[in-house]
């Protein structure tokens, strides 16, 4: 993320001598002309981030995952409905036979009319005239089933879909500020691509300038007007410019690179030099980072889901009330005749003693309220915090760039006079090449300072939550 900033600081503040008695190394046959890379934009870097980086796709599929808890919360209070069939194969088919009417005997004279049933008749029932057979279980059995079931009345349901949709809301912010941050790297490595193809070309500057140092001290040398230790130390200068040049070009490969593996492609692309990132304005910015931020939204949700969670667990002390519709299908129909019955009715549930369950849950939830709004605050702190020191770092990348500018300039001036001294010569080799030396130092820290700027920017823009480009 800040590896290209480092580097840069790190070639500006490095040096590696070179062996005096070390010979020049051969120039390389000229290549054929590579064709030109198709140019890669911050945009365009930022979108295919969008499209192809891993750890955003990660985000998105628990973004995904988190779009199901309402629908969750929903399925137990919408209406369910099972369906069942069974089949069961029994040892042995059992039946029963039972009498369905009678014979009865005329056994004497009618008794007078009115005669109560407990006194003594004429009629005597003595046996059964048919009977009727009835399976009570087959050798072969199905039954199935058919049920309805419907919440009517279910407080801690209600609240539950309240709850799951505030989930929804914390799952959501949190990836928001996921992908920012992601984004927000890809920027950061962008800028840092830019710096090192800036840092590239100073030393391409200067390996010319040594070079052409030294074929001066060359033919002065050749001339018998400068003694050899000149030659020599020429030779020195443009070995270490050609070796900075190298570990420059590296560094801005192996950047690139790593730009690749975050967007998920090839490295063969090349960079632009992006437009440095205009400062969020406004009076209060650290107002505008509480308004804006994903991660301060996603805690203030979290302190309601919490409170929601609690809300839930008090509703338990409260009724339950629910429909049901049984449908059922059995080839043993028995005595009724009928082989398929139903029956419908209304559920009360109320517990009214769980053994101190929900009060435990009730206090449970009362702590993590606390600690969500701990969370909350803290994150309120560390946003304002950070706002503020982002904006001290601006000023103080602004007023080091400004210096460096400075110093630029005068260095340059310097390395011009002494450039005209030299070839009259008024200037020693020496002074020579403490003034390209000085230019080349001056140079890359004002690459290394305007990279700062832009970092530092960007670091303010993230902060507050107002760069555009991560926000799209």
């Amino acid at each position: 993320m800040i590896a290209a900033n480092i580097v840069v600081l790190a070639l500006a503040l490095t040096q590696t001598p070179a062996p005096a008695g070390a010979s020049p190394p051969q120039p390389a046959k000229a290549a054929a002309p590579a064709a030109a890379l198709p140019v890669l934009t911050l945009r365009e870097a930022l979108e295919t981030a969008r499209r192809q980086n891993l750890d955003i796709a990660q985000v998105n599929a628990k973004v995904d995952q988190a779009r199901q808890l309402a629908w969750k919360a929903w399925s137990f209070y919408l209406p369910q409905i099972s369906v069942g069939l069974n089949y069961t194969r029994n040892q042995l088919q059992a039946d029963i036979s039972l009498p369905v009417s009678y014979y009865v005997s005329n056994v004497g004279t009618p008794g007078p009319p009115g005669v109560p049933p407990s006194q003594q008749t004429t009629y005597q029932t003595i046996v059964p005239s048919a009977f009727k057979s009835e399976a009570v279980q087959l050798l072969d059995q199905w039954q199935g089933q058919a049920a309805l079931n419907q919440a009517i009345i279910a407080p801690p349901l209600w609240f539950a879909i309240a709850n799951a949709y505030t989930g929804e809301r914390v799952v959501d912010y949190n990836a928001q500020q996921a992908r920012r941050d992601i984004l927000f790297q890809v920027a950061q490595l962008y800028y840092g691509i830019a710096g090192l193809k800036e840092l590239v070309e100073v030393q391409e500057r200067q390996v010319e300038l040594t070079r052409e140092r030294e074929r001066d001290s060359r033919v002065r040398f050749n001339a018998g007007t400068s003694p050899k230790v000149g030659l020599l130390r020429a030779e020195i200068d443009r070995a270490q410019a050609e070796e900075d040049l190298k570990r420059a070009q590296i560094d801005f490969q192996k950047a690139k690179l790593a730009l690749a593996t975050a967007l998920y492609r090839d490295d063969d692309f090349e960079i632009e030099i992006p437009k440095s990132p205009v400062p969020p304005q406004g009076p209060d910015l650290e107002k505008q980072a509480l308004d804006l931020r994903p991660d301060v939204k996603a805690a203030a949700e979290s302190v309601r889901l919490a409170e929601g969670v609690r809300t839930q667990e008090i509703m338990r002390y409260l009724p339950s009330i629910g429909g049901f519709f049984d449908y059922r299908y059995t080839n043993v129909s028995l005595f009724t005749g009928q082989a398929y019955t139903w029956q419908v009715g209304v559920a009360l549930t109320w517990t009214i003693l769980d053994g101190g369950l929900r009060e435990a849950n009730i206090r449970e939830q009362n702590a993590k309220i606390a600690e969500a709004k701990a969370a909350q605050a803290s994150v309120d702190v560390h946003t304002t915090a950070n706002v503020k020191q982002q904006k001290l770092d601006l000023e103080a990348a602004v007023a080091n760039r400004a210096k460096a500018q400075e110093r630029t300039e005068l260095a340059r001036e310097n390395a011009r006079l002494v450039d005209v001294a030299y070839k009259a010569g008024a200037a020693t080799y020496l002074e020579s090449t403490d003034s390209v030396q000085s230019l080349r130092q001056a140079e890359v820290s004002l690459v290394a300072e305007s990279l700062n700027v832009d970092l530092a920017t960007l670091r303010l823009l993230n902060a507050v939550g107002a760069y555009e480009q991560a926000n799209n």
